[in-house]
């Protein structure tokens, strides 16, 4: 799961109307059992967003910053190519995704959940490439 990612937008849920031109995660060990995540977005109209946090794997809360509606998260990590992170503002949750990694290490699943505007559960899947 380190590495760089990039997502691949033709095999994303993101309706295309709203699809960013571009997202990258970045996730680097930050030693004592920490890793640091990184991601870049550049929006559909050029806006960008830099988020970061350091977190440790056993699902304690750490903050987070960058992201306009997140502010904590908690990360577990059950196996080597199983990710599971929630995401919180003001403790409120906000979303949970799960990110997958291949067999090969060439490809990575994002699936999230989130309650819609409409107050009921969704479900998206995106995938990202392996850039480094």
């Amino acid at each position: 799961m380190l590495g760089r990612w990039a997502i691949d937008l033709e095999h994303s849920e993101i309706p295309p109307e709203a699809r960013p031109k571009s997202v990258t995660i970045t996730y680097s060990d930050a030693g004592n059992g920490r890793w640091s995540t990184d991601v870049a977005i550049v929006g559909r109209e050029g806006g960008k967003i830099d988020a970061t946090a350091t977190y440790p794997l056993d699902g304690t809360l750490a903050p987070g910053t960058g992201y306009p509606n997140v502010d904590s998260l908690a990360v577990r990590v059950p196996r080597p190519t199983v990710m599971v992170v929630a995401f919180y503002k003001e403790g409120a949750p906000r979303s949970t995704r799960t990110y997958i990694v291949s067999p090969n290490g060439n490809t990575m699943l994002e699936n999230i959940v989130w309650l819609g505007e409409n107050g009921k559960p969704e479900i998206a899947t995106n995938e990202f490439r392996r850039v480094e």
